[in-house]
């Protein structure tokens, strides 16, 4: 049955799509136990200043985490890529929702590195990781809807 449902990825574009998701998914949810555990210990002294950053006020919106975001951002990416041939809607869909999910991520990546840089004046490298998966999710977006309109 889930072989009807997903494909098997079908070139190396796909698969890097699925892992970096996977990655950003992973490090979004390592970054929600960081918040709850409250422990500094958790943000791997050494490496930038990740305790700085998660403990900042600009690291909840509405008193949620914004790591928890991530979370649903990743999952929501994740899933519409892995369920694309599910349904009429995201058979048609698919591309242009990708596209503006990831556009939305990596715009409110840069928007968090700005306030890593110049207003926090630290960085955290999960939060690095998380912008970098984010854009190359939107690269790849960008690309696959390229390559959609083109075929039109």
């Amino acid at each position: 049955m889930a072989g009807q449902i997903m494909k098997k990825p079908e070139n190396f574009s796909d698969w890097l799509f699925i892992i970096t998701a996977l990655v950003g998914l992973v490090d979004s949810a390592y970054l929600i136990w960081i918040k709850i555990a409250n422990d500094k210990a958790y943000c791997l002294p050494g490496l930038g200043d990740c305790w700085t950053v998660n403990t900042s006020r600009y690291s909840q919106v509405f008193g949620i985490p914004i790591s928890v975001f991530g979370v649903i951002g990743y999952l929501i990416i994740l899933l519409v890529f892995l369920y694309k041939n599910r349904n009429v809607f995201l058979q048609n869909n698919h591309v242009t929702l990708l596209f503006g999910m990831t556009l939305a991520g990596f715009l409110y990546s840069v928007y968090l590195t700005y306030l890593e840089l110049f207003i926090i004046n630290a960085i955290c490298p999960f939060c690095v990781l998380s912008a970098t998966a984010m854009t190359v999710l939107f690269v790849l977006s960008v690309i696959r809807l390229v390559k959609y309109q083109a075929q039109d």
